[in-house]
């Protein structure tokens, strides 16, 4: 009984991410509670500090959507692929070289 207290006590605690001290601070205390068990007190904080954090790093640590052109060129790269190999997929094959040569 008193874990639950404890559990409930922190969640109550638990406060908006405002800077970095409290986002590392977060980041800690989710791991300390990664691997809780579902419908559990812990398992509920957790639930709340990844969605705080998730928000925290959407404001403070955007990160961009790739150019789609450079996104399939990584995705031909780090696969061995070439650009001829879109072919079959996207039923062209000069479409493909075209897309990527008027971006480069």
């Amino acid at each position: 009984m008193q874990q639950v207290f404890e559990a409930v006590i922190s969640m109550l605690e638990t406060r908006a991410i405002r800077t970095e001290a409290d986002y590392r601070a977060a980041l800690d205390e989710i791991e300390r509670l990664f691997d809780a068990e579902l419908n559990t007190p812990e398992f509920d904080r957790l639930e709340v500090l990844t969605t705080l954090v998730e928000a925290y790093e959407q404001r403070h640590y955007p990160i961009e959507a790739p150019d789609p052109i450079e996104a399939v060129l990584y995705y031909l790269e780090s696969r061995g692929l070439s650009v001829d190999e879109l072919e079959p997929v996207i039923g062209s094959k000069k479409l493909p070289t075209f897309c990527i040569a008027s971006r480069r």
